[in-house]
């Protein structure tokens, strides 16, 4: 099985990105792949989505819910990249379809008229 199939049949992911310093900083992160690229969802506000703007690297690896990674676990370095309105409404339905959790909270959200902040999908090329 080839690294990229191995993360994308991972439910989480450690999702580091860069300071402009070079300092990386992991976050736990749901996520979906699609060929060589893996998606992920965050506040449009994040620091990640900042560095992201800023340096465009990222590394993933395979991680638990509280992003301890296992040694071994699949990693891959790529050049990240923050998608548009549209890119990230189309990850956002991949993520509910992926993640019962997420349909739930958007299901609440709705439900209750939640005003949610707004979110930025981020596209690692792999």
């Amino acid at each position: 099985m080839s690294v990229i199939d191995e993360i994308g049949r991972s439910k989480h992911v450690s999702l580091v990105t860069f300071r402009r310093d070079g300092t990386g900083v992991a976050t736990p992160v749901w996520h979906v792949t699609e060929g060589n690229e893996l998606f992920v969802v965050s506040e449009a506000k994040a620091w990640k989505v900042k560095r992201v703007r800023n340096t465009g690297r990222a590394e993933v690896t395979v991680c638990d819910l509280r992003g301890r990674i296992a040694p071994g676990a699949a990693s891959a370095k790529g050049a990240a990249r923050l998608l548009d309105e549209a890119g990230t409404a189309v990850v956002r339905e991949k993520l509910a379809a992926k993640y019962v959790s997420s349909r739930l909270g958007n299901w609440f959200a709705r439900l209750l008229h939640l005003r949610r902040p707004p979110l930025v999908a981020i596209a690692v090329t792999l």
